[in-house]
């Protein structure tokens, strides 16, 4: 009987999708590390779906730790964003749980662009990757800490569905 069982449910669960976009009313919540020439931090982002491809939300990062041991207040070590992002997985359709955004984002520091992806692991638990790039960049090159969140950047870490 418990050889039944474990082969039923081995059979249900090779049958469990994990979609990575849904569309409209999705939400992603992303939590993981940033990585930057000059400083190292933490990363967090939500996105919303609001079409079948589409999806906006917010990205913040916080440096922990700058490059030669350097000291920045909080407003040089915080970034805020509002991203946009067109989830093109399901057009690519490589996998029902891999799903690849390019985007554009707004923020305290920037305006720029990302790509990234998300491959799910079941349906509530993934891991995600983006690069990101400045192409405009705010404020003067007087302060020392204009480098911040203002160069090339790798977030790794954990995504979950909501």
């Amino acid at each position: 009987m418990k050889k039944q069982l474990l082969i039923i449910a081995l059979v249900c669960v090779s049958f469990v999708n994990a979609q990575v976009f849904s569309g409209k009313g999705d939400q992603k919540v992303q939590v993981g590390a940033n990585f930057q020439e000059y400083a190292r931090g933490v990363n967090a982002s939500f996105d919303y779906g609001l079409g079948e491809n589409i999806s906006v939300g917010l990205s913040s990062s916080y440096i922990l730790g700058i490059k030669n041991g350097v000291k920045a207040d909080f407003e040089y070590k915080f970034d805020l964003k509002a991203r946009f992002n067109a989830n093109i997985g399901n057009v690519l359709n490589i996998s029902d749980k891999l799903d690849v955004y390019p985007g554009l984002h707004l923020g305290l520091k920037n305006f720029g662009g990302h790509l990234g992806a998300r491959y799910f692991f079941t349906d509530g638990f993934g891991v995600y990757s983006e690069l990101n790039t400045p192409l405009a960049k705010y404020g003067s090159e007087d302060d020392g800490f204009e480098k911040l969140h203002n160069q090339f950047s790798v977030n790794i870490g954990a995504a979950f569905n909501l």
